[in-house]
């Protein structure tokens, strides 16, 4: 009877509901916001002017990660790490994104997170942007791109009402309702598991920045009244709904899954009408509040439900906040996307991949932390493999390690902890940072912001770059030409890392295709400058 009574007094201790039964694993929901900047988070950058009370509170209830990136600066590559644990440039997706209509990128048999959750009994739920391809049925002797944006003729190349394969629920999700891609990317319309959930008759292209002359999405099908304002509150009342019909399960020992992928606050930037003038700051503040208020909905159901206390929460970012948010109005404001940080999404900077991460799970972590843990966002497959206690294969997150002992201030577990994290750039510039250093191998953005790759800012500039990130956090400083021997072995570093295709503990695993990291991006470059001495597109004129 003591057991008991000690027992009972613990649960109360730790708010938690004593009647009902406790699940063995705690309930995941892993929120991954587009494009949301880490300065953009209250409860990271103290300095910023948008109010985000629920990022805050989730922090005050949990580990703000102040080291956490992205494994690429554009959306795709970081989506694909998130599911795989592995980095994206292990396959044949060496830049830029997949289009709407592009071809499932996941490879076949390779587990994801949603497959290994599933197969410990958790139910599994995808809601919200894929961008990760899926293959629709095309119309004979047709095509679309398997890994770029489709042309504008291939957007008419899919027979949109015949059932979807290769789409979420084929890489262990239950259930799935979202988007097939950017929100600036057809197919326009609403997808439920396998089938749009209306017949695609109109055509369609959207403003991409609401109340600005900022061009428009790229024309193609749609389905009637689909409005870009309606995604975001779809995609939250979908995400209420499925905590809702779950919590009875998760209540009785079989938890479940979320993962909640939002189209916010990419463009096209389309707040709701009761959140437009919210944040006095332009329509990209009110949008990253209505992305916050989203959050506070999802938390509010767990509440309702009695489920908070046993529910891992993951608020994350694919990438840095895009240039289309307008930076220099915003700074001018006083408010900078990228806090303190250089560069903005598509960057090697750490503007381009350094985001917001911050894990709550009342439960079973610390509360009100900040932690330097140097942190991936493929990091999240290996942490959620050690809660519900399984290892994973050899062929499975070969790039994450688990911070689950920075989660519970575990400081005598220091086996696995990550020293070192990739990334990779729009034009497929790599970056590899190791304790303090971060080596750069390109010697311009990589990207959206100054120097542009193929521009005459670039003209000169030495092969490579290499920034103290501890003295010099806003990289400012190319320390290159004074730690020669540093360069080496951040080289030698990731030589290892690509050659053993992995970066944990393991059997060497096979690259999809052979990857050179020192570019920089010679063919790539051409690509996106069209010729020498000419800059990348402008990112307002092409979204993606």
């Amino acid at each position: 009877m003591r057991h008991i009574a000690l027992f009972v007094l613990l649960l109360a201790l730790l708010g938690r509901d004593a009647s009902a039964a406790a699940p063995p694993h705690p309930n995941i929901i892993v929120v991954l916001c587009d494009d949301l900047g880490y300065g953009d988070v209250r409860a990271l950058n103290p300095e910023g002017k948008f109010a985000t009370p629920n990022f805050d509170r989730l922090a005050s209830e949990g580990v703000a990660f102040t080291d956490a990136h992205s494994g690429s600066s554009v959306c795709t590559p970081t989506r694909y790490g998130v599911l795989t644990g592995r980095y994206a440039w292990r396959t044949k997706l060496q830049s830029f994104v997949l289009g709407g209509l592009s071809p499932r990128l996941i490879e076949p048999g390779r587990e994801t997170l949603a497959s290994l959750l599933k197969s410990q009994g958790y139910n599994t739920a995808c809601v919200g942007k894929w961008h990760l391809g899926m293959n629709w049925k095309l119309l004979p002797g047709k095509d679309v791109a398997e890994l770029n944006i489709e042309s504008p003729e291939q957007v008419h190349n899919v027979d949109y009402s015949a059932p979807i394969t290769d789409g979420p629920t084929s890489v262990g999700f239950d259930y799935y309702y979202g988007i097939s891609a950017s929100l600036d990317m057809v197919p326009y319309c609403f997808i439920e598991n396998d089938r749009v959930t209306a017949q695609l008759t109109e055509e369609r292209e959207y403003p991409l920045f609401m109340g600005r002359d900022q061009g428009k999405t790229r024309l193609g099908p749609a389905a009637p009244g689909f409005t870009t304002e309606g995604v975001l509150p779809e995609l939250t009342r979908k995400a209420v709904q499925y905590v809702e019909r779950s919590a009875a399960d998760a209540r009785g020992g079989k938890p479940f899954f979320l993962y909640l992928p939002l189209n916010s606050p990419h463009t096209p930037v389309a707040p709701s009408k009761e959140w437009q003038g919210k944040s006095a700051l332009g329509h990209y503040g009110d949008f990253v509040m209505q992305t916050d208020d989203t959050l506070g909905q999802v938390m509010a159901a767990l509440d309702r439900e009695k489920i908070r206390n046993d529910t891992l929460i993951v608020l994350t970012s694919d990438n840095g906040c895009s240039p289309q948010a307008d930076f220099p109005n915003l700074i001018r404001q006083g408010h900078n996307p990228s806090g303190i940080f250089r560069g903005n999404k598509a960057d090697v900077f750490d503007g381009g991949h350094r985001v917001p991460f911050i894990v709550s799970w009342p439960a079973g972590a610390r509360q009100g932390v900040k932690s330097e843990h140097l942190t991936c966002l493929t990091d999240i497959y290996a942490t959620c493999a050690e809660i519900v206690g399984v290892k994973p294969v050899d062929t499975a997150g070969e790039d994450s390690f688990s911070f689950l002992s920075a989660l519970t201030g575990d400081t005598l577990n220091t086996s696995g902890i990550r020293t070192s994290v990739v990334h990779h750039s729009i034009n497929g510039s790599f970056v590899i940072r190791d304790g303090n250093w971060k080596l750069a191998f390109c010697p311009d953005s990589g990207g959206w912001s100054n120097p542009r790759p193929g521009s005459t800012l670039a003209e000169g500039l030495p092969p490579v770059q290499l920034y103290d990130m501890e003295k010099d956090p806003s990289e400012k400083v190319n320390l290159q030409g004074d730690h020669p021997e540093i360069v080496a072995r951040l080289t030698s570093l990731m030589d290892t890392l690509v050659s053993k295709g992995r970066s944990t503990a393991g059997a060497p695993q096979k690259n999809a295709v052979a990857v050179d990291f020192r570019k920089p991006a010679a063919g790539v470059q051409k690509k996106q400058a069209g010729a020498k001495g000419k800059v990348p597109p402008n990112p307002l004129a092409n979204p993606s």
